[in-house]
């Protein structure tokens, strides 16, 4: 169908929410997502019945838009072409769900909220180093157990004076660096693209991973998964670590070699983990590393709040309306698809239908 044919046929933007956006009673599942700009604007919404993963080529057959928080975007998807999709939303800031060179290939833009996530993510990992430092799962046992007289036991550590190491200074590893200005750490950082200038500013040392892991007394990975962050700790960088230090990893599983970490955790050669993220998702009930004292897990869930959900639901619903008018939205992630004729192409439908 011509851009011509379709923009006679097509008199609203058809946007698709994955059913995860709402619970099983049918209600918003985090409260406020932005859709007040969605009914300010020639926007048409709808979220879908039921639940698929992946996105079905079904379910983005009749949609100019799509948002979605857990399902993945394959091939598969666009097994029937996409010759309305435009542009697809997620809730969040990693994509590692979302297949770049199929969206690439059929004229989808891909967005995402990282100004949303920069904060939640951040408060995250200082969420880990303080429980982490004051043995907080350990108290709150003890006190459960009615063991009272074992706290004497408990004896942690303060941030203060000790050393972070930060591995990927982007949104949200500049955020750390930020939160942590209070607690006077010292501030290393590993990332190969960072901007000198801007982790001078604020106070953070760009050094070498090895430098890093050495010298570090906690670890908090920021970085995004690409073929060159995946594995990046594995035994050997682990055994470069102290045994006093801690590792969280608030970025992505694969960036850790799981079967390293879990032996490292066992023979305590370091002295804990605060894990947001794992190698698989959800994370085996029977893994033995649920069963280590010395671990503080979470379902990858540490940054998402109600706060998160409403400023990244609002981005996304910004994008939305900004295609539907015929505008470039912000944060796109896939920047080559921009100058595609197919991109172009579905854009201009909305251009001619509002004019811009």
């Amino acid at each position: 169908m011509s851009p011509e044919a379709m923009t006679t046929e097509i008199m609203t933007f058809e946007l698709a929410f994955s059913r995860d956006f709402l619970n099983e009673q049918g209600d918003l599942a985090f409260g406020e997502i932005g859709l007040h700009l969605l009914k300010e604007s020639a926007v048409h919404y709808r979220f879908l019945e039921t639940y698929h993963d992946p996105v079905t080529a079904a379910q983005i057959a009749e949609t100019d838009g799509m948002a979605i928080i857990f399902p993945h975007i394959t091939r598969e998807t666009f097994a029937r072409g996409a010759a309305r999709l435009t542009v697809i939303a997620r809730c969040g800031v990693g994509y590692d769900r979302v297949d770049l060179d199929a969206c690439t290939k059929h004229g989808v833009a891909l967005v995402n909220a990282p100004q949303a996530m920069k904060l939640p993510t951040a408060a995250g990992s200082l969420m880990f180093m303080l429980a982490l430092s004051k043995k907080l799962m350990a108290m709150d046992r003890i006190v459960r157990q009615g063991e009272w007289e074992r706290r004497g036991e408990l004896r942690g550590v303060e941030l203060s004076g000790r050393t972070l190491g930060i591995v990927g200074l982007g949104n949200s590893g500049r955020e750390l660096a930020r939160l942590v200005a209070p607690f006077n750490m010292n501030l290393l950082a590993y990332s190969p693209h960072a901007d000198l200038e801007q982790a001078h500013q604020l106070g953070v040392m760009l050094t070498s991973l090895e430098t890093l892991l050495r010298q570090a007394d906690f670890v908090c990975l920021h970085c995004r998964l690409t073929e060159q962050t995946r594995g990046l700790i594995g035994a050997g960088e682990l055994a470069l670590m102290k045994p006093g230090a801690y590792l969280i990893n608030m970025a992505r599983g694969p960036v850790v070699d799981h079967t390293a970490l879990l032996v490292a955790l066992q023979e305590q050669r370091i002295a804990g983990a605060g894990l947001d993220v794992f190698y698989e998702e959800p994370l085996p009930a029977d893994d033995p590393i649920t069963r280590l004292d010395n671990v503080i897990l979470s379902p990858h869930w540490a940054a998402g709040t109600l706060d998160v959900y409403y400023e990244a639901g609002t981005s996304n619903c910004r994008a939305m309306v900004d295609v539907a008018c015929g505008r470039l939205p912000e944060n796109i992630v896939n920047g080559e698809v921009i100058g595609q004729p197919a991109f172009q192409a579905k854009l201009d439908r909305f251009r001619c239908l509002t004019g811009e």
